[in-house]
């Protein structure tokens, strides 16, 4: 392990699409990559319904948080960015059936567009341990 950062990878998850890592640990804390709806299978998306990407990117999270050692009981922080605003309430329902109080920060924000045409993507960022 290094001192400043290490990167995490999981089978679990989608591979990194560019130069980047699916999430870094730096001691305790844990910053992960954007999730979209891939299947780490078939490196299609779940589906073409938000509902099937939300819930396949959440699935990819808490892949990476294991593999780090963590647990969505551990996210501080979450950032949602989806296409289109129309489809918070069904993101909203899904996101809210992966966590349990207390309920970590977030932020949602509309973006033009996300990679590969996703509907939704998520990050995280966890502090794991103690």
């Amino acid at each position: 392990m290094s001192k400043t950062r290490d990167p995490i990878h999981t089978d679990g998850a989608p591979e990194a699409i560019g130069p980047y890592s699916q999430a870094v640990r730096a001691g305790r804390w844990l910053y992960t990559a954007g999730q979209i709806g891939l299947d780490p299978a078939t490196g299609e998306f779940a589906g073409a319904d938000v509902e099937s990407q939300a819930r396949r990117a959440m699935q990819n999270l808490r892949a990476v948080l294991e593999e780090a050692g963590g647990s969505m009981q551990d996210v501080v922080k979450t950032t949602i960015f989806l296409a289109d605003m129309g489809d918070f309430a069904a993101v909203n329902e899904i996101y809210g059936s992966y966590f349990e109080p207390p309920y970590p920060a977030r932020s949602t924000v509309a973006a033009a567009q996300l990679p590969k045409g996703a509907r939704v993507e998520i990050e995280v960022v966890a502090r794991i341990g103690g």
